[in-house]
């Protein structure tokens, strides 16, 4: 037997020992070298590096497992972080289909980039929804079902602060009135929280009675209520004092009622915001801040009452002073005006 024989025979004995079919085996290795251009210790390094990627590969799990990871892993975070985070998660998976069962290892940069603007339309809201993705992909590093985090490459969405309207004389007073009338003024308490403290609609929800000392004139928001997740404590002045008094309940009780969101969409809408004519986003907060200022003539003083951090977006946003008519008939509308400056 030649000795190019023996090595032939030598050659098919290692290819059965792998238990695969000769000619499959053959083929496999045969791939292998021509990747490696021939090179037999390049054509190693290609299947062990192969065989890396395929462990890393199969080390991963699925969008929505993923989601539900991140999830647990922030079960302490205040509730409205938790909604948030499972409202854009779940908008995510209902309007880009397959991405549910999608490996996130293998999710690029660019899906990412598209994935966010299938499912929402406002630059705002794709900058939000960015964060959130981030967050999901930062958990998966952290458990090793990705290397790294894909939306770290994806640009920030870009968000061009505009001035809010605040409302008129007539709409405060059409609001107000529906709030006393609406189901017997279930709800009106909330909303002269809104208007005339600048409390958010989801902070006054978690609101009870207990917060509020109509003595000292002050609602005490805590941090697990607050949107930043700071406390504050915010002043009752005299048209928020007589609408709490005539709304008062007891202190383990709620502010709003139950379904409170369903019932402030209804009452703006019985209001006059319905059909065609669009409630503008937190206009309540951009009212109180604008008459705010216009009265009190603090930016300091404002700033500690809406619980922000700084002026910067107080300055660029929230305050338009065009809007602002009679401040002193907003901070006291039944009171004569000589009345309210000798106060």
């Amino acid at each position: 037997m030649t000795k190019q024989k023996e090595t032939d025979n030598a050659a098919l004995e290692i290819l059965r020992s792998t238990g695969a079919d000769v000619l499959e085996a053959a083929l496999v290795a045969k791939s292998a070298m021509e990747a490696a251009r021939g090179k037999v210790k390049r054509a190693l390094k290609c299947i062990i590096a192969g065989a890396e990627a395929l462990r890393l590969q199969e080390k991963t799990v699925t969008f929505e497992k993923a989601v539900a990871a991140a999830l647990a892993a922030r079960k302490e975070r205040r509730i409205r972080t938790l909604y948030d985070f499972r409202y854009f998660t779940r908008r995510f998976m209902k309007r880009c289909p397959g991405l549910a069962k999608r490996r996130v290892r293998s999710i690029t940069p660019q899906e990412c980039a598209g994935y966010i603007e299938q499912a929402f339309d406002t630059p705002r809201q794709r900058q939000k929804a960015r964060l959130i993705l981030s967050g999901v992909f930062g958990t998966a590093v952290k458990r090793g079902w990705c290397d790294a985090n894909p939306v770290a490459r994806v640009e920030a969405p870009r968000v061009v602060e505009q001035q809010v309207p605040v409302l008129t004389p007539q709409e405060i007073d059409q609001l107000t009135t529906t709030a006393e009338a609406y189901q017997g003024g279930s709800c009106a308490a909330a909303v002269g929280m809104m208007l005339y403290a600048g409390i958010r609609p989801h902070e006054v929800a978690r609101l009870t009675w207990a917060q509020v000392d109509l003595k000292e004139r002050a609602i005490y928001i805590l941090p697990r209520h607050s949107k930043t997740g700071g406390a504050r404590r915010v002043t009752i002045h005299k048209p928020l004092l007589r609408i709490l008094r005539a709304h008062k309940h007891a202190d383990g009780e709620t502010i709003c009622p139950p379904n409170w969101l369903h019932h402030w969409r209804e009452l703006r809408r019985a209001a006059g915001w319905g059909g065609g004519r669009k409630w503008p986003q937190d206009a309540l907060r951009h009212t109180f801040a604008s008459y705010h200022l216009s009265y009190f003539r603090s930016f300091a003083e404002l700033q500690l009452e809406i619980g922000h951090r700084d002026a910067t977006l107080l300055r660029t946003r929230y305050v338009d002073q065009r809007g602002v008519r009679n401040a002193v008939r907003f901070w006291a509308p039944s009171e004569r005006s000589e009345d309210i400056v000798a106060a």
